[in-house]
């Protein structure tokens, strides 16, 4: 989990576009980042498990 600080941060407009970081919209981690889903890998293995995310499903073969 990250710093509240940190995510207040990375939420406030910057003042160069490319000073702007990814951060998941779930838990706030920069790491691991998935742009499509705007959120870290965990957090979208633990939702999409669930059932959460429409459209994803576990793949089999």
């Amino acid at each position: 989990m990250a710093k509240t600080s940190q995510i207040v941060r990375a939420s406030r407009p910057q003042k160069f576009k490319v000073r702007e970081s990814n951060r998941c919209q779930v838990c706030g981690r920069p790491r691991a980042f998935l742009r499509r889903f705007r959120m870290c890998r965990i957090c979208f293995r633990e939702l999409s498990l669930r059932g959460e995310i429409p459209g994803v499903v576990k793949a089999s073969w």
